[in-house]
């Protein structure tokens, strides 16, 4: 089977999937929109970057086609529908970068309580320590499941809440996370670790209803699409200081221009999506998605070549 290849994979990937299949690397074309639709028609599985954009327009340019693979995370650029339509699947690995997203929300809580001092009974300011917070974990995750792991040995709390999970699913008490309502996870959370997929219909999720309701003093660390955030509200509960400061995972252009709310906001840390891209969790990701993307396509050409056969008997 034909395997195209734009994103950066570990060479010993790359050499595996090459002793199983015709794979060709050519991170060029994810530059060259029109030079990457020639070379679709041709293909039965793609490995691409987020920046090359999963639309019927590329699904249409790629009649034989099979399967996507994405090592690196986040599916925005990805039209999950038109893939259903098209009748390609989408390879991702659910698990390989929850080390890393576990990493870097407890390196981001740290830091805040630390760096962002609040006034403390003797009218000193001062930081916090961890380990006397409670933490709230909104989206039941890989990462959230090695957070609950980790965050007791600290000291702290764990909540969480999930508004695709109910609180009598079994994966609460498999991963010791208690369930709470949204108000409560709020009004609980020292910390809020955002990590819920994004979806359209949580567009806007916390908002003014939801973030008017977050603990005093209250830091955020978002792995999440931003577009979750209502960045009026969010820029309105940092300046009255309910939400202390905020670390998020990358915003969309234009949302900290000169014109928008979050504009110099101070305590708002920005990082440019490396969360969950660090070496170990790239190779665990490959090594993932290079091998079921090897068993769909093993299985997509089983009757091809049983077709030739018995038409060649």
């Amino acid at each position: 089977m034909n395997l195209l290849v734009l994103e950066p994979l570990d060479s010993e990937v790359i050499e595996w999937l090459g002793r199983r299949h015709a794979v060709r690397v050519a991170p060029e074309l994810a530059r060259d929109p029109a030079a990457l639709r020639e070379s679709l028609p041709q293909m039965h599985g793609l490995i691409l970057p987020p920046t090359v954009a999963v639309d019927h327009s590329l699904l249409k340019a790629a009649p034989r086609l099979r399967v996507i693979g994405r090592v690196s995370a986040g599916i925005e650029t990805v039209d999950i529908e038109a893939c259903r339509m098209h009748e390609v699947e989408l390879v991702r690995s659910g698990t390989a970068t929850a080390q890393a997203e576990a990493e870097y929300m407890l390196g981001g809580a740290l830091n805040m309580l630390r760096r962002v001092p609040v006034y403390g009974a003797d009218g000193l300011l001062v930081g916090r320590e961890l380990g006397q917070s409670t933490v709230g974990l909104l989206g039941l995750t890989p990462a959230s499941k090695v957070l609950a792991q980790i965050l007791p040995a600290f000291g702290a709390k764990v909540v969480g809440y999930d508004p695709s999970l109910h609180e009598s699913e079994d994966l609460w008490q498999q991963w010791n996370i208690p369930p709470v309502p949204l108000r409560s996870l709020m009004e609980q959370s020292d910390v809020l670790c955002v990590q819920l997929p994004y979806y359209p219909r949580y567009k806007g999720l916390l908002g003014h209803r939801v973030l008017g309701h977050a603990k005093a003093n209250q830091v955020v660390v978002a792995l999440t699409h931003c577009a979750m955030f209502d960045d009026v509200a969010l820029a309105g509960a940092m300046r009255s200081g309910r939400i202390l400061a905020a670390w998020m995972d990358s915003v969309e252009p234009g949302w900290l221009e000169p014109d928008r709310p979050l504009h110099g906001m101070p305590n708002l840390q920005i990082t440019p999506r490396v969360a969950s891209t660090t070496r170990e969790s790239r190779v665990r990701a490959a090594w993932a998605v290079a091998r079921r993307m090897d068993e769909l396509l093993t299985k997509a050409e089983a009757p091809a070549v049983a077709a030739a056969e018995r038409s060649g008997a």
